[in-house]
């Protein structure tokens, strides 16, 4: 079956092509904008030389360049690879070198950084979108250049298990791995979830959480696309701008992780009109009930929807449906075409029961081909058909799931996923450090924070200043300890292991 995701845009754009798709900074594009920038951008793409299948990596902000790159990558036949902003350098050029990234596609703030990381890359050709009109750093090209192509409304076929997007992830153990997710399931990722969030072509979208991230771009661009409705762009969260965009585009769905909640939740409205917003869409960490409850009084009429998905299912996994049929801290039940399991260590299935905690495992439309080049993680990852998400929980008599920890050390730190052996071996690096072992703590704002405890070597001497700093030129922002403890030894069972419960 020939299937593109992109032919999503091109159906929305047919039916209303004068409606606002994104709002960003004052100005509003329509769908048909969208569609024909796109094209001219799959143009400029093919006319590089690229061929079906390869990689385009997309390193940009909530900006409108943002879509025009994706769907041009889409159409052309080639395979988006989103990338964080906030990447540093050697970080930037793992994920090119990994992915097999062809072209670069950035933003003018941190351009000489990806500049540096293309570089060492080696062969990847760089395109910097500007705002302001400042010209690229040499060895660079501006992304206008791209528009230079005709839009000639060609979208190529392409199967419908051929991967659209190579979306990076990370285990507790080793490299980022590039989970790959084909045109059909976030097609029918984003279909059955506008379904569930009951959206219309009148809604209007908080477009805040970064669509680099599969929670943004699955569960807000894919889906505004996919039913018709608009979204309002927003760079990166702050309380004010949020306000701002639900009160002036009568925003009805906002969706956002726990921490957002909570600031939105502290915020003071008075005065304000946001009585348009229906309905809160909350993942990417446990969201507390203290803040639903909180936020729920505070904007009279909104529901706080809580679902659970990961990079690997492509978004939504399980989602709680409306008011009527949720459960406060359950992460809801499975959507349609997604089975669930809970299983002990040796595999067998578990009753029902807060009880019966067990590993979450996940089977259906929405599951990976795998991780890109790397059949190992696949193998271990996908067993008979079915995902190991590395999560704990149970799920109750009525079929509401939970999560209750992770069987991981994965920490999430404000809707990021943190892995602590990435921290680790940088701690490693510092001439002075001897031991280190990274875990989370709570943090009310955040879900959780970074903690580094090290010890050092004799005869060496640092501050945990000194260590936070120098992990900071080698992370990016959202990953580096905040907090580093000095001590004199590490917990470590029989084998030498560190043993990280102890520590928490």
């Amino acid at each position: 079956m020939s299937f593109n995701l992109a032919t999503m845009l091109r159906e929305s754009a047919t039916a209303h092509p004068d409606k606002t798709l994104v709002s960003f900074l004052g100005n509003d594009i329509t769908y048909a904008q969208v569609d024909e920038m796109s094209g001219r951008v799959a143009s400029g793409l093919l006319q590089l030389g690229l061929v079906c299948g390869d990689k385009v990596a997309v390193q940009l902000p909530n900006v409108p360049q943002f879509l025009f790159a994706y769907f041009g990558i889409l159409k052309a036949g080639l395979v988006a690879v989103p990338l964080n902003p906030l990447l540093v350098a050697p970080e930037v050029s793992y994920h090119l070198d990994n992915s097999d990234a062809k072209v670069l596609i950035t933003y003018e703030t941190f351009a000489a950084v990806a500049l540096e990381g293309a570089k060492a890359a080696g062969g990847v050709q760089t395109f910097v979108v500007s705002l302001s009109g400042t010209a690229p750093p040499e060895g660079a090209t501006g992304f206008e250049e791209l528009y230079t192509g005709t839009d000639t409304g060609d979208i190529v076929a392409l199967g419908a298990d051929d991967t659209a997007v190579l979306l990076y992830t990370s285990g507790t153990t080793g490299k980022p791995k590039g989970a790959e997710l084909t045109h059909f399931q976030l097609y029918m990722n984003c279909t059955i979830a506008g379904g569930l969030f009951q959206l219309q072509p009148n809604d209007v979208s908080v477009a805040v959480l970064p669509l680099f991230h599969v929670f943004g771009l699955s569960s807000v661009l894919n889906l505004s696309v996919r039913y018709g409705s608009s979204m309002v762009l927003i760079p990166r969260f702050e309380v004010g701008a949020v306000i701002d965009a639900i009160e002036s585009h009568r925003c009805t769905i906002f969706l956002g992780v726990p921490t957002m909640y909570f600031a939105l939740a502290q915020a003071d409205i008075t005065g304000r009109d946001l009585s348009s917003l229906r309905t809160g869409v909350s993942g990417g960490a446990a969201i507390p009930g203290e803040v639903i409850r909180s936020f729920e009084a505070k904007y009279p009429g909104t529901v706080i929807l809580e679902g659970y998905g990961l990079s690997e299912s492509a978004s939504t996994t399980t989602f709680n449906i409306s008011a009527a049929e949720r459960k406060v801290l359950s992460i809801g039940k499975p959507i349609w075409g997604v089975e669930l399991r809970v299983v002990d260590e040796q595999g067998h299935d578990l009753a029902p029961g807060e009880a019966n905690v067990g590993e979450i495992l996940i089977r259906g439309h929405n599951i990976m081909k795998g991780y890109y080049k790397n059949p190992d993680a696949t193998a271990a990852a996908l067993r008979n058909g079915w995902f190991s998400t590395g999560d704990l929980g149970y799920r109750d008599n009525e079929g509401f799931y939970f999560i209750v920890d992770r069987k991981k050390d994965l920490v999430i730190r404000g809707g990021f996923n943190v892995y602590p052996r990435e921290i680790e071996e940088v701690l490693y690096t510092h001439p002075a450090i001897a031991e280190a072992a990274v875990i989370g703590k709570p943090d009310e704002r955040l879900g959780e924070e970074v903690v580094a405890i090290v010890t050092l070597k004799p005869g060496f001497a640092a501050t945990p200043e000194e260590i936070i700093e120098f992990t900071r030129g080698q992370l990016a922002a959202y990953k580096y300890p905040r907090e580093v403890r000095i001590v004199n030894d590490l917990p470590k069972g029989p084998t030498g292991k560190i043993l990280k419960k102890d520590l928490r």
